[in-house]
């Protein structure tokens, strides 16, 4: 079978994922869809990029998650002063000892929050590469291995704002999921008022798992079957963003593997041991958005990142009989 999961196996996904999404409901006021595309990269083991104004609850739907997945949690606030010994920690003299110390940085812990990531310089944003792709870091030639599970969220403001600096393609690319919460509905914005008094700041949020219920998710979600047509189509879709006229910069391979990773994760979470296209389909707005860049007509064409998304993907036949 390949190390796909059988029919037989019990399927913890569905279950766990509710159970999550549940629990961030308690703090965070929004959209379910939005909510469950964050838990389905810490599931997943995708990390997440949240682009929005502020004020709009990106931090409260991170620390929620966290919280519910009783995680060990680290919140780094992105400043433009900051050193990529900030983050990853450094070694320092210990006078008793006479011998340098490791002392760890925020970035190690199970789930970090990376708050307004495109406030701080290149050079500290690149702190994260090793972290993100490989689940460790490297300070002064000595490599450590990171905290299993690992998960990451990072906010960033809008490009146009005050004081950032634009995230490299190469830090873009290795994040699994992307999305924007926007502004919310009117409903929305009456619960956060009545959730929020003058003396609290959020609501509480109870954990629901477990880092080794999350490991084993992981695992799981891992053997969920891809069919050769499935992958195929995951493959199509990532060339045809390649092929578009209205995309400059088209998604990597790497954006390929992340797609296939999310088609699988929303599989399992619909309660199946299989991918289908629509899977794919449906996670290829968060899956590429970040990734690819549009064409200068499409611009013209006040054409955005996710509909230049959802052309490639009408544009591109789903296999049929699966």
């Amino acid at each position: 079978m390949n190390g796909m999961v059988s029919d037989e196996a019990t399927n913890p996904i569905p279950t766990l994922a509710a159970a999550l999404e549940r629990a961030v409901a308690s703090a965070f006021v929004g959209p379910r869809a939005t909510v469950r595309i964050a838990v389905l990269g810490l599931l997943g083991g995708l990390h997440v990029l949240i682009e929005d104004i502020p004020g709009v609850g990106k931090t409260t739907l991170a620390s929620a998650l966290a919280k519910a997945a009783a995680l060990r949690f680290s919140r780094i606030q992105f400043t433009p002063d900051m050193l990529p010994g900030d983050v990853l920690g450094m070694n320092v003299w210990d006078p008793t000892s006479r011998e340098f110390v490791f002392r760890e940085g925020p970035v190690n812990a199970s789930f970090v929050l990376a708050d307004e990531l495109n406030r701080t310089s290149p050079r500290t944003q690149s702190a994260f590469l090793e972290a993100m792709q490989e689940g460790q870091i490297t300070v002064d030639g000595k490599t450590r291995e990171l905290p299993n599970p690992f998960f990451l969220i990072a906010t960033q403001n809008p490009a146009s704002f005050a004081g950032t600096f634009p995230l490299p393609e190469a830090e873009l690319d290795r994040f699994g999921l992307s999305f924007s919460l926007g502004y919310p509905s009117k409903e929305d914005e009456i619960e956060i008022l009545r959730k929020k008094t003058s003396n609290e700041t959020v609501s509480p949020t109870h954990p629901v798992t477990d880092a080794a219920s999350i490991v084993a998710a992981r695992e799981y979600i891992d053997r969920v079957h891809v069919s050769d047509a499935a992958r195929e189509y995951i493959v199509a879709l990532v060339r045809k963003t390649r092929e578009s006229p209205e995309i400059r910069l088209g998604a990597s391979p790497r954006a390929a593997v992340f797609l296939q990773r999310a088609a699988r994760a929303r599989a399992a979470a619909e309660g199946r041991n299989f991918v289908l296209p629509e899977d794919a389909e449906a996670m290829a707005e968060y899956a590429l958005a970040h990734r690819i860049t549009l064409s200068s007509q499409a611009r013209l064409n006040q054409i955005d990142v996710r509909r230049a998304i959802g052309n490639v993907c009408q544009s591109t036949p789903k296999p049929t009989g699966l």
